[in-house]
């Protein structure tokens, strides 16, 4: 054989790397993991979320930074280190000839991936599409749906404002009726937030919107009864599911959700400019492409892909991200970063001054966390914070929403969180004196 021969085959089975054993997930992490898994496999998920050396086999896989503190996962989460191998091995392979193997080989890892995160979001592969995050996603959905001047959408002002945006467009652009509820969180009581949007509901509402983990400070939202309730009386519901897919162990038909739209890029830790889309089948077709396709009507999703020239190497890398997530599981995964935010939120509500804006109750709460201190606005708290112990957050101000956002991942360890908690209390002191 060539050396040209066994090169191009080389190349070539860089597409299925990801969907197969010799995967750079299982290179790197298989044996290790499996031998970690093994040592906890008496103990439950819960359980596993507390034990440290079982997560610092987890830990090792990323490369963060080591000078700061980075607890804004919220925003966009780093990838471990097999996601950005890979995305360098396909980079690189793309550019030894662009036109030929980003259209000819890797375009054709679409359909390997497509059935990859079907299974990951417990879908038909035929329902997902993938592009860059969940404001494309949503987008396409909000701008695509066949609603007429006078006909009403619900949503919320804690949604997220490209969303928001959308809907405002269309009222101005085409008279559509958009109604914004808001409400004072954190609640632990689904029947208030259900009632909320059915009172809110005349017979000209159409579609509500609903957002499954608010971005502010994390409440999770009861969507499944909201969906069902929307039902009863002919309305869709919107998802959007930035924040929950790949931190929540749930399905996509789980929420009874017509339209589902996510980042790729937050929890899941895929390559970042990476989403995802899901219309249930039946309504496939009642939706036009955000860009255009010669068969707009269609029934096939892939109408949604239509972005002329992409990153193939950031949409292949997703496959090793889902091989990471995976290998973790689930649900181990979710119940380890809720204990992260437990961990230090239960500390640091215990001080004067601080005011928790999120509940610590596990059936409202994942990850994310608001936090402030009397007198101090949320970027003066942000600020002193990377300031003096550069811990990395975000302030949020956002209608009634005033607070500092905290978001650990799978790589926080407790040694960060515990200097969180202690700079929070020294800054709280501080205030008051």
């Amino acid at each position: 054989m060539t050396n040209n021969r066994r090169n191009f085959l080389k190349q070539a089975a860089l597409l299925t790397g990801a969907f197969s054993a010799t995967s750079l997930f299982n290179q790197a992490h298989a044996a290790d993991w499996q031998q970690a898994a093994q040592r906890v496999k008496h103990l439950s998920d819960a359980q596993v979320a507390e034990d440290e050396d079982f997560w610092r086999v987890i830990q090792q896989s990323y490369t963060v930074n080591a000078n700061i503190i980075n607890l804004n996962n919220g925003g966009v989460s780093p990838s471990p280190l097999v996601v950005q191998q890979a995305v360098e091995r396909y980079n690189e392979l793309s550019n030894q000839g662009p036109s030929y193997f980003m259209w000819r080989i890797l375009d054709q890892g679409r359909e390997p991936l497509r059935e990859k995160l079907a299974n990951l979001a417990g879908t038909l592969a035929d329902e997902i599409a993938v592009n860059r995050n969940a404001t494309e996603s949503l987008n396409t959905i909000i701008l695509g749906m066949n609603l007429k001047s006078g006909d009403e959408v619900i949503g919320t002002k804690q949604d997220y404002p490209h969303m928001i945006s959308a809907y405002r467009q269309r009222a101005m652009r085409e008279g559509i009726v958009y109604k914004q509820l808001s409400f004072e969180f954190p609640i632990e009581d689904d029947e208030q937030i259900v009632k909320a949007y059915e009172e809110a509901i005349t017979p000209k509402t159409k579609l509500l919107h609903v957002t499954h983990m608010i971005n502010w400070l994390g409440q999770i939202m009861p969507v499944r009864k909201i969906c069902d309730m929307a039902h009863e009386k002919g309305i869709e519901v919107i998802c959007d599911g930035a924040h929950s897919f790949g931190l929540m162990d749930f399905k996509i038909p789980d929420l009874h959700c017509d339209y589902f739209g996510t980042s790729l890029h937050k929890f899941l830790s895929a390559p970042i400019g990476s989403g995802m889309m899901w219309i249930k089948k039946e309504k496939i077709d009642k939706i036009w492409p955000l860009l255009g396709d010669d068969k707009p009507n269609s029934t096939d999703i892939r109408k949604f892909e239509n972005l002329g020239t992409r990153s193939f190497p950031i949409e292949q890398g997703i496959g090793e991200a889902i091989n990471f997530h995976e290998g973790i599981g689930s649900k181990r995964k979710e119940e380890r970063i809720r204990f992260l935010k437990n961990y230090w939120a239960s500390k640091v509500q215990q001080i004067p001054k601080v005011k928790l804006h999120t509940s610590l109750n596990p059936k409202y709460s994942c990850a994310i966390c608001g936090v402030s201190i009397d007198g101090m606005t949320p970027g003066q708290l942000d600020s002193a914070l990377f300031e003096k112990y550069k811990i990395h957050t975000v302030g949020i101000v956002w209608e009634n929403i005033s607070c500092v956002r905290i978001t650990p991942h799978v790589y926080t360890n407790l040694n960060d969180l515990d200097k969180l908690v202690r700079a929070i209390g020294e800054i709280a002191d501080a205030k008051k004196s």
